[in-house]
C-alpha cells in the first residue's frame, strides 16, 4: 500500500532513504548473515536502476570506508 504525503511524495520515496541511512549507521552492529542479505538485496535493487557492473565493488568500498570491521561480501 502506497500513501502520498502533502508534497505528493510516496511513502517509499520518503521512508526508504531514511531506513537506508539507519542501516548504514548500524551496519557494523548487524550480524554477518544480515549484512550479507542486505548487501545482496542492495546490489539487486541497484542493478534494477543502472547497469554498472562495478556496483558490488562500489558498495563494498562505501561500507568498508565507514565500517573498518565490515565483513567482505
Amino acid at each position: 500500500m502506497h500513501h502520498d504525503d502533502e508534497a505528493g511524495h510516496s511513502a517509499d520515496e520518503r521512508f526508504a532513504p531514511i531506513l537506508g541511512a539507519a542501516v548504514v549507521t548500524m551496519w557494523s552492529r548487524l550480524p554477518q548473515d544480515v549484512q550479507h542479505d542486505l548487501f545482496e538485496a542492495a546490489v539487486l535493487a541497484g542493478h534494477a536502476n543502472e547497469r554498472d557492473e562495478s556496483l558490488r565493488e562500489k558498495l563494498a568500498l562505501f561500507l568498508h570506508d565507514r565500517h573498518p570491521r565490515t565483513a567482505d561480501a
